[in-house]
């Protein structure tokens, strides 16, 4: 059986290949009765039954819990993953502001920092 979440997260990250600048080192591949993101092996990104989760600085889940997001809970009784945030659906709809928070995600699996971005 085909797992909807695998081809929603692929036309995802395909509407948001402008903004994020190419989508070719991005796989998404079936997870946990859904899908996940992964950019040079490390997954940043998930869409389960939970919602759109993003995996983000410290501070950066801060600012998105303040506007909504939650933390991220596969199962009932599992522990929270924490350095996950479930968007809320507004900002899962914003597709520019989504792309900002899939760039900040995307460099912090792969350790990178603004600081590094702007040498």
């Amino acid at each position: 059986m085909a797992n909807p979440h695998v081809s929603d997260l692929q036309s995802l990250v395909g509407r948001l290949a402008v903004r994020i600048g190419g989508t070719e080192a991005i796989a998404c591949k079936r997870f946990f009765g859904g899908a996940a993101a992964y950019v040079d092996g490390r997954i940043f990104m998930t869409l389960t039954p939970v919602g759109l989760a993003l995996k983000l600085l410290e501070h950066e889940r801060k600012l998105l819990l303040a506007k909504g997001a939650r933390p991220l809970r596969y199962f009932p009784k599992a522990p929270i993953k924490k350095e996950y945030v479930i968007l809320p659906d507004s900002l899962a709809a914003d597709e520019g502001a989504l792309a900002a928070q899939v760039e900040a995600s995307m460099s912090f699996v792969l350790g990178r920092t603004k600081a590094d971005e702007a040498t």
